[in-house]
């Protein structure tokens, strides 16, 4: 019988690329987004909504040549870990415990120090933790002999607009848009528009805001594969940015 094929994942290596990831991602934006705020300072009307994204695009550009972070606000730390079967540990942390290490370097680097907005009793004395831990983590046990972390590091201020709505089925998919545009509207500047929409639909009530974070990760401007689905997304782009909140509240037609 062939031996199985394993690889052994060490507890250092975890740590390092949860640090080194958390602190990329506090200075540098994706391609993707630097890309979508372009386009939309193209085709903007709006002087003053112009103007936001231009000084977005500016303070994107000295974050990245600084090292600095990208805003005041450097995230609650949400981690989507998924562990092939075919994996072994070299480690003496639990998974979490590993993860909490990597934020806690990542938010106390030296060169870098990053602000830390977690807080523990939540429902008590609501202390500081002073290193951004303990980081969200949601984990899949799936085939194969790697592991991948994906890790984001979403705003407080927009983790505080969420929604999470129960809909009759009589609602169905007028419902489901109405429900995403009214949180949107609701909003307001507080999330600091541009922004991007993250929406889970269906599943438990856990699920479903765990697809709305996923969600957040695709390619800004991406469609999804599913025609139907994409044809939603469309309208809530048109329908989101007729609401005119525009760049930071500024108004315009790029919310």
């Amino acid at each position: 019988m062939p031996r199985q094929k394993y690889t052994l994942i060490k507890q250092d290596d975890v740590i390092a690329s949860v640090a080194d990831a958390l602190q990329f991602i506090s200075y540098y934006h994706p391609v993707d987004f630097i890309k979508a705020v372009h386009a939309a300072y193209l085709r903007e009307d709006s002087p003053a909504a112009r103007d936001a994204m231009a000084q977005i695009l500016i303070n994107s550009r000295m974050c990245a040549e600084g090292h600095r972070p990208i805003c005041q606000d450097t995230g609650i730390v949400t981690v989507f870990l998924r562990i092939g079967m075919n994996v072994r540990w070299d480690a003496t942390l639990g998974v979490q415990e590993m993860i909490d290490e990597g934020v806690r370097r990542a938010y106390l680097h030296p060169d870098n120090v990053l602000r830390a907005s977690i807080v523990s009793d939540p429902a008590g004395a609501r202390t500081n933790t002073k290193d951004n831990t303990p980081a969200i983590l949601h984990t899949s046990i799936v085939p194969g002999d790697k592991v991948c972390l994906t890790l984001m590091a979403k705003g407080g201020g927009a983790e505080n607009m969420s929604s999470l709505n129960m809909l009759k089925p009589s609602q169905g998919w007028a419902g489901m848009v109405d429900a995403v545009v009214e949180t949107v509207s609701k909003a307001g500047s507080n999330p600091c528009p541009p922004i991007i929409v993250g929406v889970g639909i269906g599943g438990t009530i856990d699920m479903v805001t765990v697809l709305a974070k996923k969600a957040l990760l695709r390619d800004v401007g991406s469609a999804h594969p599913d025609p139907r689905i994409a044809g939603m997304e469309d309208e809530l782009l048109e329908k989101i940015n007729a609401l005119g909140i525009g760049p930071q509240g500024l108004g315009g037609s790029t919310t």
